[in-house]
């Protein structure tokens, strides 16, 4: 996944765990990244419609950068319930915040139908936070 679509994709799921706005550093921790490097990653978004950033209050999707995050969370999701169920990799979720980005919507459809079974409801939901980050 590009490092872009990996802090949109972050943000995603912790703005669902918690109320906006998020600090930088939450999804930092998420991406593997040092807040900094997210900070510099939410200015460029900002600039681009895609958050609503405010130094020292936090980060916030708007309603495209929603839309983006939205698309990149279902990738996400197919990804997961394929490298869990179908590869039975252990780190099934890393392998998937990597890929998503990558895979447009179309492949990840695509890959969707080939499961032998349907991703169940809550599967959809975002993702459960790692262990340790809440």
């Amino acid at each position: 996944m590009s490092e872009r679509s990996q802090y949109l994709l972050a943000l995603y799921i912790v703005e669902h765990r918690r109320r906006p706005p998020v600090a930088p550093g939450r999804v930092a921790e998420l991406v593997g990244r040092t807040s900094a490097t997210a900070i510099e990653a939410f200015h460029r978004f900002d600039e681009e419609g895609l958050v609503d950033y405010e130094p020292y209050e936090g980060v916030e999707l708007t309603g495209r950068g929603r839309d983006v995050a939205a698309d990149l969370h279902e990738t996400y999701v197919t990804l997961s319930w394929f490298f869990r169920s179908v590869l039975e990799l252990d780190d099934y979720e890393d392998e998937a915040m990597q890929m998503a980005g990558v895979l447009s919507s179309d492949v990840a459809a695509r890959l969707a139908s080939t499961l032998p079974f349907e991703v169940p409801d809550e599967e959809r939901g975002p993702a459960p936070m790692r262990t340790g980050e809440e």
